[in-house]
């Protein structure tokens, strides 16, 4: 019989995760094992949190314990990519049913631990509680040069993105019919794949707004167009559509770019940039930022305006 939580205690099953991380990251002076980590960090701190309800998240039968951590993890280091920024710890909450098994929750640790590493961050503490659903909530700590935020579009402005949109919406569909191919789409739902170097890439170049893309592309560069008060204008044409995408779309009667607009859970990163600017090498140009006008602020596809309706995730909808 597996061995449990309960089996084990909270303080060994404490025991078992610290033992089965990697040392400390760089910038981390104090990690796991006392009352608070110490982080030794240059220039402002950019803080995100993320929460990964089972049920309603995730599915055990759609995700091991590793997928779980490494789309935990990349929920919110993502969140400090959009700032410009790069994640340097992470900070772990865990609750469980007393029954979880202990090499579901160290399966959990090790994923968040090695998604963490793609950008030489690590865990550097952390809380368990006893619940009756399953809950991983993520507090990323990070740097930012050069914090880039939502509300600096200006009309004129290019729009840009990085990083793969609409894998995740499309491996989702893929599991939800039953299936588990092609296996490229569901990786992609099970363990995102964000482009955390074009944050700062970004930042770099000069972006005047940047965002993650978690909840759609329609509906997070809806934000962006918000926070700034102008009009995102999307060029359907200019839009990356995989061809993994397009293969795949026929068997399910769905129109391949609709995942591409209104699917999250890639973690891509729209940017602005002033007009005439030279992209960073791994950011595609998807549109042009406008006036604001008509409805107000927001976003159009093809100049027309997007209603909101239809076109991302919300999590009370």
């Amino acid at each position: 019989m597996a061995e449990t939580i309960a089996d084990v205690g909270e303080f060994g099953l404490i025991e078992r995760i610290r033992d089965g991380l990697p040392p400390a990251a760089p910038g981390v002076a104090v990690g796991l094992g006392d009352d608070a980590a110490v982080l030794d960090l240059p220039g402002p701190v950019v803080a995100s949190v993320d929460t990964v309800v089972a049920g309603r998240h995730f599915k055990p039968e759609w995700a091991t314990a590793e997928d779980v951590g490494h789309r935990a993890a990349a929920a919110g280091m993502a969140d400090i990519a959009a700032m410009g920024g790069r994640c340097r710890a992470l900070l772990v909450a865990l609750t469980a049913p007393a029954d979880t098994e202990v090499a579901w929750v160290t399966g959990l640790l090790q994923g968040i631990a090695d998604e963490a590493g793609e950008v030489a961050a690590g865990v550097a503490g952390g809380d368990v509680v006893r619940g009756d659903t399953l809950t991983v909530s993520i507090t990323a700590l990070g740097t930012a040069e050069r914090p880039v935020l939502r509300s600096g579009a200006e009309p004129g402005d290019i729009i840009a993105i990085a990083g793969r949109q609409g894998w995740a919406a499309a491996g989702l569909t893929v599991l939800s019919r039953g299936f588990r191919s092609p296996r490229a789409l569901v990786h992609a739902y099970q363990r995102p794949a964000p482009p955390y170097d074009s944050g700062p890439a970004a930042a770099r170049s000069g972006a005047t707004a940047m965002i993650d893309i978690s909840d759609g592309l329609l509906a997070d560069v809806g934000h962006l167009a918000r926070s700034s008060g102008v009009l995102a204008d999307l060029d359907s044409s200019l839009i990356p559509v995989a061809d993994q995408l397009s293969e795949t779309s026929s068997a399910f009667n769905v129109d391949p770019l609709m995942w591409v607009l209104a699917g999250g859970d890639d973690h891509s990163l729209v940017a602005t940039f002033p007009p005439g600017s030279a992209l960073p090498s791994m950011f595609t140009m998807i549109g042009r930022v406008g006036e604001s006008v008509g409805n107000g602020p927001g976003v159009a596809v093809d100049g027309r305006q997007w209603s909101g309706q239809g076109g991302g995730h919300d999590h009370f909808r």
